[in-house]
């Protein structure tokens, strides 16, 4: 692959061979799940995505265009609308359902920082499918087949891919999970329970928050609490610790059908941090940013002794369910060098909202058991959505059932990155010499080296046979030295090597090495096609259970359920 500008990609030869091999394992899974394959437009009329509000509600990452007769389009960055719109006008009856679709299609996302090549592209390919239900209980049937499904499609390929609970985010719907890389290149946090399985990105964990001991609330006290800007400077301070204290954090929130964005106190505990994707849940936000200065004077507040306490009207102010039931914490009081003792939610301060907006982190007590939390960094390779009838009620998209009644269908969506895959497939198989693709999506399953006129004579003939017989050898017939070829072998990262030479023909046979390892062998010139037939073979056989290692090597409970 080679860059043509930010985020966008050419893809040469043995690129577009792994791509092919990864979506000839997309679709053998998807046909088994029961889909069928469609393609859809890549240029959408934006009054589809009116019809839903996204819009409005998604920001620049959506490319919009006008055509000559300035009329809206948007690029291809997900396909709910079209499908809706499609069902609207080919499913009638109860009888029509249930269905699968799915395609391999080309998508665009004006992402804001493409990076780390293919885990963060603008253009990338994405077999998204869609599922269409008479009931939810025919979406939940459907979900787990594409949960099944997933887990096959990344132990095929050979990527040691985790599910965790995830934000439903722009797409909506009632719950979602993420298929996670475990690496340390990944932008997504993922916070795990080694002793339960629990398994969520960070966006939506929870954890056993502690239960605060109740006590008399106390009268509000002024302190004078001098260069204490900082959690760590007031707790010195005062000698308390930071579960006595009130955090603040200021956000202006970008809510849909409100044309500016509106103002946003969020408090948590001190020992907590804010979680902006709860804290946007929480408000229904499509965007949080930071408050600028000017913003933050606007609205009564003093940087780093931010207070709910005395903040202009219309501010809304979000307490973490925890801040809330705590007695008499210590808040800043919009004042320089000041805060205030005592002070108590309900009493002292009326929330707009309150809910849990804490962010869990490692060391936290399990949701689920207590045990303690850990988090590791991962990529999200694939996603599974159960959206409900958002899209179809939008888009007028109805059945007649059984009953006589008309009713909306039940959708779900199911989405794999093509490219980010083939990226996390290297990055998890290679060494210091290069690549070592798996055998199920490797550009070529075997490269033939000829060393020497008599090695390329016996290596053209084995070549021709090895065609015949279907196995698709990649010829190293250049005539470089020994070492070149070798070098070139190890780089390309093909799972077997098969060297011809003055050498291994007087051994008797030809020269046979996987790239994964191990010493070299002689296997007799006849045998060599069934030879490298058979152990193709056992590679494949072999990878789902090496995958499985490297799973449970990076995690001692990998999978939640699809119901989690």
């Amino acid at each position: 692959m080679r860059q043509l500008g930010q985020g966008i990609f050419s893809y040469l030869p043995l690129g577009v061979r792994v791509l092919r091999r990864i979506e000839s394992v997309l679709r053998e899974e998807m046909d088994a799940a029961g889909g069928v394959e469609v393609s859809l437009p890549v240029v959408h009329p934006a009054e589809l995505w009116r019809q839903t509000g996204r819009w409005q509600a998604v920001g620049p990452e959506l490319a919009r265009f006008k055509d000559r007769r300035d009329r809206d389009y948007a690029l291809a960055m997900t396909h709910e609308e079209v499908v809706a719109t499609l069902a609207s006008t080919e499913i009638r009856s109860w009888r029509d359902l249930p269905r699968l679709v799915y395609q391999i299609q080309l998508k665009f996302r004006d992402d804001p920082r493409p990076r780390a090549g293919l885990v963060r592209a603008r253009e990338f390919t994405m077999k998204d499918a869609y599922s269409l239900d008479r009931d939810v209980a025919g979406l939940e049937a459907q979900y787990a087949r594409q949960y099944e499904a997933y887990t096959a499609i990344f132990a095929r390929c050979g990527l040691p891919a985790i599910a965790v609970g995830a934000d439903v985010g722009m797409m909506g719907g009632s719950g979602a999970h993420e298929f996670m890389y475990l690496t340390p290149i990944g932008e997504d946090t993922l916070v795990l329970c080694d002793s339960c399985g629990y398994a969520q990105n960070r966006q939506v964990a929870t954890f056993r928050k502690p239960e605060p001991e109740p006590e008399p609330l106390r009268e509000l006290e002024r302190v004078e609490t001098p260069g204490a800007s900082t959690i760590e400077r007031l707790t010195a301070a005062l000698g308390i610790a930071a579960a006595e204290t009130a955090k603040a954090v200021l956000v202006m929130a970008s809510v849909p059908d409100q044309p500016e964005p509106s103002p946003v106190l969020a408090i948590v505990r001190g020992d907590m941090t804010v979680n902006e994707t709860k804290l946007a849940n929480a408000l229904g936000a499509s965007d949080l940013r930071p408050m600028t200065d000017d913003e933050i004077d606007e609205i009564g507040c003093v940087p780093g002794y931010a207070s709910p306490l005395g903040v202009a009207a219309g501010v809304v102010v979000v307490v973490d369910d925890c801040a809330a039931a705590t007695p008499n914490l210590v808040a800043g009081a919009n004042e320089e060098g000041v805060h205030l003792r005592n002070v108590n939610v309900g009493r002292d301060v009326e929330p707009t909202v309150v809910a849990d907006i804490a962010a869990a982190g490692d060391g936290d007590p399990c949701a689920v058991c207590g045990a303690t939390l850990r988090t590791e960094r991962g990529v999200e390779v694939g996603n599974i959505f159960r959206l409900g009838t958002r899209y179809a009620d939008a888009m007028g998209a109805s059945f007649l059932d059984d009953d006589g009644t008309q009713k909306p269908i039940v959708m779900g969506s199911y989405g794999i990155g093509v490219g980010r895959l083939m990226a996390c497939l290297a990055e998890e198989h290679h060494d210091e010499s290069g690549l070592r693709w798996p055998v199920s999506v490797a550009p070529f399953p075997v490269q033939l080296c000829a060393l020497g006129d008599e090695g390329l004579l016996a290596a053209e003939q084995l070549y021709g046979e090895l065609v015949e017989a279907g196995l698709e050898p990649l010829f190293d017939d250049r005539g470089e030295r020994a070492g070149v070829q070798f070098a070139d072998a190890d780089l390309l990262g093909m799972p077997l090597r098969l060297t011809v030479s003055t050498r291994s023909l007087g051994a008797g046979g030809v020269e046979a090495r996987e790239r994964s390892g191990g010493d070299a062998i002689v296997v007799p010139r006849d045998e060599v096609a069934a030879w490298v037939s058979s152990r193709l073979d056992e590679l494949r056989a072999e990878l789902a259970v090496s995958t499985a290692a490297r799973v449970a090597a990076r995690t001692a409970s990998p999978q939640v359920g699809v119901g989690g």
